[in-house]
């Protein structure tokens, strides 16, 4: 297993549930406890995007590969993982920002919409991250828009 994919796949698994914590929390009336968690949650996913950025700045990276027949599928789905991470990133700055700003019924209404994105934000991450490293061997490491599209 590759180190800074592993590790940043990690990152937002756990940024994922400690969102179900914070989640879990706040129906329960723990508003400190549910703030520390959504905090945490906000650094694992920032941690995330530190280690994916300066992997895709540095060594580029890796394009699909499976098998021919399945690229297409892989590169339709690699783009709704993309699209549904940044929604989820900009729901997420919004519901932060909210919530600092002590805009509290906004950030009531936005958090849950926020949290669903994150999870499947998570979950369609971890699928790329088998399907390019757990269940084919990675194609060739190259540029990002390369590797998004293949040419």
């Amino acid at each position: 297993m590759p180190l800074l994919p592993t590790l940043s796949t990690a990152f937002i698994v756990l940024s994922a549930v400690l969102v179900a914590i914070g989640w879990t929390l706040i129906a329960q009336g723990k508003a400190s406890a549910h703030k520390k968690i959504m905090i945490a949650a906000a650094v694992s996913a920032l941690l995330f995007f530190i280690i994916y950025l300066s992997r895709t700045v540095l060594v580029g990276n890796t394009s699909f590969g499976g098998p021919d027949h399945l690229r297409i599928y892989y590169t339709l789905f690699l783009i709704f993982h993309i699209i549904l991470a940044t929604v989820g990133a900009v729901f997420g700055i919004v519901t932060l920002t909210l919530a600092f700003k002590r805009n509290i019924s906004r950030h009531r209404k936005i958090g849950p919409v926020t949290s669903i994105i994150w999870f499947f934000t998570a979950i369609t991450g971890v699928a790329v991250y088998l399907l390019l490293y757990i269940i084919y061997e990675g194609g060739e490491t190259t540029s990002m828009i390369k590797a998004i599209l293949g040419f």
